[in-house]
């Protein structure tokens, strides 16, 4: 949760409003005469301030403990309670110091220029709340910051790893295709040496019966090779009449 949207910078903010105008209004308290009417006024308003600031720092108090007992469920850490404690604390020293002084001169019906001094240094010493709280908003800011950097590079990390992957897996499909057009390859080479085989087998025969034939058709005299057609002239004759007149 962002601080604009959180509830306790918004209810912060009014308290950090009010010790403002408190303070303020304390400093006009110093300047008054003890017995004016003016500064009796002035000692009720900030009697009555104290008390409400002091009842709505004690109220955001019991937030912040509710919220310690489960950080996780609204969103924010031991760093950030305490902070918030810090605050409430410095707030409650300055609401507290104040009131001591009021109460102090009251008493005392005109507190020396000393002992009003003292309580001046004794409300510089105390750490500004809002500077502190601005200190501490930066802070968490740089911290929020840093943070969501370091997310957006394990995003981008994340991502270029699963690139990575895609690209090997994609890799892998590629040598497995070039694996297997390497097996068809091999296998069509093979399937050639063997035709060429055959057929360097075959030429061979053809060679050595032509060879025969010509060997027997120089052997053989005229007349044996008139006598060889005839017969096949007859051969044909009687296979013809076979065939269709039958």
């Amino acid at each position: 949760m962002s601080s604009a949207q959180d509830p306790f910078y918004i209810v912060k903010e009014e308290i950090q409003d009010s010790i403002d105008k408190l303070l303020s209004k304390f400093h006009q308290w110093e300047r008054r005469h003890s017995d004016s009417g003016e500064q009796l006024r002035l000692t009720k308003e900030l009697l009555a301030g104290c008390e409400s600031i002091e009842w709505q720092v004690d109220e955001l108090n019991k937030t912040i403990a509710v919220a310690a007992r489960d950080p996780a469920l609204y969103g924010i850490n031991e760093v950030e309670l305490d902070k918030r404690r810090i605050w409430t604390s410095n707030a409650r020293s300055q609401v507290g110091t104040v009131k001591k002084s009021i109460v102090t001169g009251k008493e005392l019906n005109g507190t020396s220029t000393s002992n009003v001094n003292g309580m001046r240094q004794e409300l510089m010493r105390l750490p500004d709340s809002r500077q502190t709280d601005r200190n501490q908003y930066i802070a968490h800011s740089n911290d929020d910051f840093i943070s969501s950097e370091s997310d957006r590079q394990l995003l981008l990390i994340r991502r270029q790893d699963e690139e990575l992957d895609e690209l090997s897996a994609s890799v892998e499909r590629i040598g497995g295709v070039g694996l297997t057009i390497h097996e068809e390859l091999l296998a069509h080479e093979k399937i050639i040496d063997e035709l060429g085989t055959e057929m360097d087998s075959t030429s061979n025969r053809l060679d050595f019966v032509q060879k025969k034939v010509a060997m027997v058709m120089k052997k053989a005299s005229v007349k044996g090779q008139l006598m060889m057609i005839l017969f096949l002239l007859v051969l044909f004759i009687i296979l013809f009449v076979l065939v269709f007149f039958t």
